[in-house]
């Protein structure tokens, strides 16, 4: 709900700060005190059209703020909102929307105080209020918004999220159908590109693990004449293949054979004489491996030749298709895939085509019992609305709900006929009206009179009372042609949003039995400060309470005050009747 307005240097209002309650709030004065500039306010605060002429004499700017609370329901609404433009950052339960609106033409919106463009300040509004009386920010005169209204009064929330999953699965296959049935052209062009891809990556016949074998060998075979001197050398070193050169081996024989003598007379040493001969063995073993390595070591420019161009390929292949062998081979698996479907689309298709026809019958059925129980609750609705137009003195009132469908070749399979869908089904559903007898119902947006704007919006705000999530609603010139028993009328009906719904009601009201029932009333009043005109706006209670419904009633006196007590005690009365949500 709303609960706190504060608007700065805007039209005759220098500086006024409100905090707005829970329940029925009324606001009350002379006319040209300022009240409907108050709602042209929050108008602009709600994203409505930045107009210069609003910006007070003598200032550069105007400046208007408000700070809501969010329920645990409208939070989920806004909630999302908020966290994608990265506003819901330590503000809890409540969001703040300010709007600064300056000479030279430029405005500045605000959300939790951060800068946003227009499009998100109202996205973020639309759900928090309603403003009745003007049109201006009007969610029920907005046809998009008639038929979800329509299904929550209607009860049928589950059956529209059943059907939104079908059609969503329905949607899934015709999107692939649609990618099947693409120019064939295109696909015959894929698919020999996938061929060509396939026959390229097979005939390299890859291993995982290749390329690093395939290059360490490179080394070895462009390395091969260092590889030989030094094996050679190392072999002639061991084994004394060389007469130039003492051979380790012979050396360590001769360090065996005194070590044979030494143990003769002192077997203490037979460990050490063990371990020197563990050592000639290992040195037999490395000469014997050294040699063999010699051997396969060879000068093969060819092999050389061959391991160079082999990674030449892979290196291409890597170029082409992956980072490594590894990905090569997985990019060969997909294309192989995606070859299977293309060469099988004939049968995928024909097989998604009996499966969107199926689904078309079956969502088709769906919708239609969707329809039926939509018509059924939108006689009902007309019926409440009609019932609470006469209440609000609008005699001969007339509201419909009227469907259209659209035929479409490959729509949904409904009776006798393909009709055009989306994920709500086939209607499309909008609230029409007639003020006056003989009048052709149109849609309510071109209601043209404020008031009878304001009081259709309360019966059907009244009628939608338990489904409409709105939390604030605004009522302005709702009093407009209606007299004080139809006022007793509204002000009771006003108050019921709250008690019954659990809305918040702000009212701009002239007539005093509407003004009784306010839980919360305001006086508005127009003063002098410093040679300007100003607005202020005040809390009435007790006997203040009485004397500005008096005043309302244009009478003077005892008769006025006691005409003034009366309309309390009818109002208390009438809540008191009232068992509260």
């Amino acid at each position: 709900m709303l609960t706190e307005l504060y608007i700065r240097n805007f039209a005759i209002i220098d500086e006024l700060r409100v905090k707005l309650h829970k329940g029925f709030n009324v606001l009350t004065g002379e006319t040209g005190a300022g009240k409907s500039i108050i709602l042209d306010a929050v108008t602009l605060m709600l994203g409505g059209r930045a107009d210069t002429t609003f910006v007070r004499s003598g200032a550069n700017e105007a400046y208007v703020e408000a700070t809501f609370r969010l329920s645990p329901s409208l939070k989920k609404i806004v909630g999302p909102i908020l966290e994608a433009e990265g506003l819901d950052e330590e503000h809890g339960q409540s969001v703040f929307l300010s709007r600064e609106l300056r000479l030279n033409g430029r405005n500045i919106c605000r959300v939790n105080g951060r800068t946003v463009n227009l499009s998100v300040l109202r996205d973020v509004a639309e759900p928090l209020i309603d403003i009745h009386g003007q049109g201006e920010h009007l969610s029920l005169l907005q046809p998009r918004s008639h038929l979800p209204l329509l299904d929550s009064y209607a009860g049928v929330q589950a059956e529209r999220a059943t059907l939104a999953k079908e059609i969503t699965a329905l949607m899934e296959i015709e999107s692939e159908l649609a990618d099947l049935r693409q120019n064939e052209r295109m696909l015959a062009q894929r698919a020999d590109m996938l061929r060509f891809q396939i026959e390229e990556i097979e005939a390299a016949r890859l291993e995982d693990g290749e390329e690093e074998e395939l290059r360490a060998e490179r080394t070895r075979l462009a390395n091969a004449e260092q590889l030989m001197r030094a094996a050679s050398e190392a072999v002639n070193l061991l084994t004394g293949m060389d007469d130039e050169s003492q051979a380790a081996a012979d050396m360590l024989g001769q360090v065996e054979r005194s070590l044979v003598q030494l143990t003769r007379y002192d077997e203490t040493q037979g460990p050490l004489l063990e371990r020197l001969q563990g050592l000639i063995y290992q040195l037999s073993e490395v000469s014997s491996e050294l040699q063999s390595y010699l051997d396969e070591v060879e000068f093969n420019p060819k092999r050389l030749d061959f391991v160079e161009e082999r990674l030449e390929l892979i290196g291409q292949l890597k170029r082409k298709y992956g980072e490594d062998i590894t990905a090569v081979l997985a990019m060969c698996d997909r294309a192989k895939t995606e070859l299977t479907r293309i060469d099988n689309s004939e049968e995928r298709i024909a097989e998604l085509v009996k499966t969107e026809d199926s689904y078309l019958r079956r969502c088709g059925e769906m919708a239609l019992a969707l329809s039926k129980k939509r018509q059924a609750a939108a006689e009902r609705l007309a019926m409440a609305v009609v019932t609470q137009l006469t209440d609000l003195q609008m005699d001969g009132a007339k509201f419909e709900v009227q469907f259209e469908r659209v035929t479409q070749a490959d729509g949904l399979y409904v009776e006798h006929e393909r009709l055009a869908f989306d994920k709500t089904g086939f209607d499309q559903a909008e609230f029409l009206i007639s003020t006056n007898p003989g009048e052709p119902l149109k849609p309510m947006a071109k209601v043209a009179s404020g008031g009878e704007t304001a009081r259709l919006m309360l019966a059907l705000k009244t009628a939608l009372a338990q489904v409409d999530k709105t939390p604030t609603l605004i009522f302005d010139e709702i009093d407009q042609g209606i007299g004080g028993r139809v006022g007793d009328v509204v002000g009771r009906k006003l108050w019921g949003l709250t008690a019954v719904a659990d809305h918040q009601v702000i009212v701009v009201t002239h007539l005093p039995q509407l003004a009784g029932y306010g839980d919360v009333h305001f006086h508005v009043s127009k003063g002098q400060a410093d040679g300007r005109t100003t607005t202020r706006i005040h809390a009435l209670e007790g006997d203040g309470r009485i004397q500005e419904l008096a005043a309302m009633l244009g009478t003077q006196g005892e008769h006025a005050r006691g005409g003034a007590e009366s309309i309390l005690a009818v109002a208390n009365g009438a809540k008191t009747a009232v068992k509260p949500k």
